[in-house]
């Protein structure tokens, strides 16, 4: 393992920031993996899981089983880590602008796009590594002014040449679930049956630009925009949600880094055989059919249903109780599906969004992902 620490701006002086990357294996040896936890700083469970995936690659490593190339970030965001208002944590927005930490990464396809523009050729491995440079490129030219800007191009540079992308995260209240491609679901789907996903919620494009669409979505653009040409899907990315915040617990990480571990194994990055993978896996829905649940008025929050249930349409899933009269609101569901993740506030104002069912609602379009 090596270790490296690479500086970030000030954002007031004296107050230094860091990233440290943790990388396993020969340098430049595929597949290559790229790891992150706690791009919301607030989402704690993915930063257990590393430091159990630290050790369980650094052994791996002197046992001489690596065949690719791991790069590991435990902590993605340490100027999210060090904001805290009146003991809370504050790790998803900015406190800064209030922009969100996973939103308005740098979308690198229409500029790669003229960059390679005529020199794609017959060689499907030429084509790709023509790609790579030209996308690197495109991120060198991306400006960021900020000192969230910088970390956000960091992050970017250290995954930018890499086959698989793993983005750990977690919601409020949730079952684990993925955030993919519809091209990737099936690359990813072993990993969803190894962590036990209740569902893989997939999209072309979810809006706001989070942090893996960086890596997957051009890919799948360059080969609709040059169809003459052989151009593999390179990279894939996935975002995991590794349950709710609250899901802090050392078996749980444990278990989590295991199923990471046999998906890397199962990715050709491990040497050995891949454990047997489970006979049951989630349900894949499209992410603009999922459901919103939002509260009518404001009122005391009381869940019927819990995260990781299978709901149908019409069920109730939650109360919204009046603390003056104690006339109830029952929230009912409009699609069916599962239940995957819930807030974890349990007082609502008017509007308020209070869990999602990865279900067969009606098309929605814009910002899929909420703020």
């Amino acid at each position: 393992m090596i270790t490296t620490s690479l500086p970030l701006p000030l954002q007031s002086p004296g107050a230094s920031h860091s990233l440290t990357v943790h990388r396993f294996g020969r340098p430049g040896a595929r597949p290559q993996v790229y790891i992150q936890a706690a791009l919301h700083a607030d989402e704690i469970p993915g930063m257990l899981c590393a430091v159990h995936l630290r050790e369980r690659l650094a052994a791996i490593e002197t046992e001489g089983a690596l065949r690719g190339e791991i790069v590991l970030v435990p902590v993605a965001n340490p100027f999210g880590l060090g904001q805290t208002v009146l003991g809370h944590a504050i790790g998803r927005f900015a406190l800064g602008d209030g922009s969100n930490f996973n939103r308005d990464f740098p979308d690198l396809e229409p500029g790669t796009a003229e960059r390679v523009r005529d020199r794609l050729g017959r060689d499907p491995a030429q084509n790709v590594a023509l790609v790579r440079a030209a996308m690197a490129e495109e991120l060198a030219a991306w400006p960021a002014e900020t000192p969230v800007a910088v970390l956000k191009k960091t992050l970017v540079g250290l995954a930018l040449g890499a086959d698989l992308v793993l983005d750990l995260h977690c919601d409020a209240e949730g079952a684990m679930h993925l955030y993919t491609l519809p091209t990737s679901a099936g690359v990813f789907a072993p990993l969803g049956a190894w962590l036990g996903s209740k569902a893989t919620l997939v999209a072309e494009v979810s809006g706001g630009d989070p942090f893996d669409e960086v890596f997957s979505r051009p890919w799948v653009s360059l080969a609709t925009r040059f169809p003459d040409v052989p151009l593999p899907l390179a990279a894939h990315a996935v975002t995991v949600e590794l349950r709710g915040q609250a899901d802090v617990d050392h078996a749980l990480a444990k278990a989590d880094a295991a199923a990471i571990i046999a998906f890397l194994s199962h990715a050709g990055a491990l040497a050995g055989t891949p454990p047997t993978l489970p006979g049951q896996e989630g349900t894949i829905a499209r992410l603009d059919q999922s459901e919103t649940l939002t509260a009518p008025h404001a009122g005391i929050v009381v869940f019927r249903c819990a995260a990781g249930d299978m709901i149908r349409a019409g069920d109730p899933v939650v109360d919204i109780v009046d603390p003056l009269t104690g006339a109830i609101s029952t929230v009912l569901a409009t699609s069916s599906g599962v239940l995957f993740a819930r807030n974890s506030t349990r007082f609502a104002t008017p509007g308020k969004r209070l869990g999602k069912i990865a279900g067969d609602g009606s098309r929605r379009s814009g910002k899929l992902l909420g703020l």
